[in-house]
């Protein structure tokens, strides 16, 4: 070969090389890159081009697909949803211009049949000529109890967290306001229109804000059962003991002082269990103070509290806000310790701590999917029920067990009360806002007991409602919720 042909050969021989080596890097470094890539339609394309499978609650689908029509048609399918208001705090939204979140992102595989796990099930449509099928995906949802916490919402502003104490698995996630995801699952116009409406930068109501796992709030009054756990864990405090604690309670290295709701003379030297019966801030902030902010932080964090960012221990499997126990002053750590200050917790966080006491002070991990399930119906994925902490001794659990079924006998938590049931609660009325000048947050926490132990716990939160300010309290507003979803889980077992 003369020179000049050797030379061309070598250079055509690089070219080819080059794009050996483009076209390997392009199929196997970035191939997720591209495949993930905003403007790659394919993918969309793909996942829109067969019925999507559903979510499933109670054996029930509360999702769908329907074909879309039109002269020329990307997208073949689109998503629909049966009472979208009730059920898009579980389902998110999955929408052809606007992506998905929640359940139907996080599963977009399983749904779409694309897992790897459907692998099977994709090759015997393939062989069979059949439409490819998604899977499944089974929620723990109590559709009852999901639907009793909408409806005792009303039109108030707030949220609602369930769970059953024995497992884990939450029974109900209610919002309000809410949102449909089914008006903007299309790729038109008016799609559009109401996506952008919910976007609003001034949209103070925000209904696509998951606030039962994803707005945290001064947990007020109802954080004092976990102050009660701290001070009953330390030996220094007795259920009926009585307490040294004055009132008003001077806050420590401070000049103000704190009282209680109504000046109840009962709060003087009161013992923990009359303390969360009327709901004493001056015996709680006291005792959160003795104890210090090192072993209340600690006891907060066995219930869940101040979960590392990058830990996914909590993730149902939606991944929630962290709930904060805060390292403080003293001042601060007293007033955190009545559930103020910089004391901060979701819906979700309180339920668990109500969920913990009634499980004899063992905490169990929150999930949401009970089951993946492949469009034959064989199991993908099982969710098994996992412990995540010992929160409080089970002597104790059972010590604040009848402190707070006091409080729902025979205290501030009346109106949560079930004829012939045993109900444990505790109420709260959280201050916020600068100087406390917007109106308080009003809490209920609770759990119901049958004949087989505590089949469910809640935690509800009434942001605002058109309540009068001196009428807003947690035993007013919140506890009437908790009851109905109480008593909607119970029904369900009978």
């Amino acid at each position: 070969m003369n020179k000049p042909l050797r030379r061309i050969a070598i250079f055509c021989g690089l070219l080819t090389l080059a794009l050996l080596i483009r076209d390997n890097w392009i199929q196997f470094v970035q191939a997720d890159e591209l495949k993930e890539h905003p403007k790659n339609r394919r993918v969309a394309i793909e996942r829109y081009s067969q019925p999507r499978g559903n979510i499933i609650v109670d054996g029930k689908s509360v999702t769908g697909s329907t074909e879309v029509k039109g002269k020329v048609v990307d997208f073949k399918y689109k998503r629909t949803y049966k009472n979208g208001k009730l059920w898009s705090p579980i389902t998110g939204y999955a929408s052809q211009a606007f992506g998905a979140n929640q359940l139907e992102k996080l599963y977009d595989p399983i749904l779409t049949g694309n897992d790897d796990r459907l692998f099977f099930n994709r090759t015997i449509d393939m062989l069979t000529g059949k439409q490819q099928k998604g899977g499944n995906v089974v929620t723990t949802l109590n559709a009852k109890a999901q639907k009793a916490a909408y409806d005792a919402l009303g039109d108030s502003k707030g949220a609602v967290a369930a769970i059953n104490p024995k497992t884990g698995a939450i029974l109900a996630l209610a919002n309000k306001p809410s949102y449909d995801p089914s008006t903007f699952a299309g790729m038109g116009e008016e799609d559009s229109k109401a996506f952008n409406g919910l976007q609003k930068k001034n949209n103070a109501d925000d209904p696509t804000l998951n606030r039962a796992l994803r707005q945290t709030y001064p947990p007020g009054s109802t954080f004092k059962v976990v102050t009660a756990a701290a001070g009953l864990e330390s030996g220094d405090y007795d259920l009926d003991g009585k307490t040294d604690s004055e009132v008003p309670y001077k806050l420590p290295q401070s000049s103000s002082e704190l009282g209680n709701e109504g000046n109840n003379p009962a709060c003087k030297d009161a013992s923990v269990r009359v303390a969360l019966q009327w709901s004493c801030n001056t015996v709680f902030a006291k005792m959160s103070d003795k104890l210090g902010n090192e072993d209340m932080m600690d006891q907060a964090e066995k219930f869940g509290f101040n979960r590392d960012l990058d830990d996914d221990s909590q993730d149902t499997p939606v991944r929630p806000a962290q709930s904060i126990y805060p390292k403080d002053n003293r001042p601060q750590n007293a007033q955190a310790g009545i559930g103020q200050a910089s004391n901060r917790a979701t819906p979700l966080q309180m339920a668990m701590v109500a969920a913990a006491i009634a499980n004899d002070g063992k905490l169990m991990k929150p999930y949401m999917v009970d089951q993946l399930v492949a469009p034959n119906l064989n199991v993908v994925e099982q969710t098994k029920p996992k412990e995540l902490s010992q929160a409080v001794s089970p002597e104790n659990a059972q010590k604040l067990q009848d402190g707070m079924e006091t409080v729902v006998k025979e205290g501030t938590g009346k109106p949560g009360e079930i004829p012939g049931v045993t109900v444990g609660g505790k109420t709260g009325t959280a201050q916020h806002g600068e100087n406390n000048k917007d109106n308080p947050y009003a809490w209920f926490i609770s759990y119901a007991k049958d004949g087989d132990g505590s089949p469910v716990a809640v935690a509800v939160v009434v942001e605002s409602s058109d309540t009068l300010r001196s009428d807003i309290a947690g035993g007013k507003l919140a506890a009437p919720v908790a009851k109905a979803v109480m008593q909607a889980v119970l029904d369900g077992k009978q």
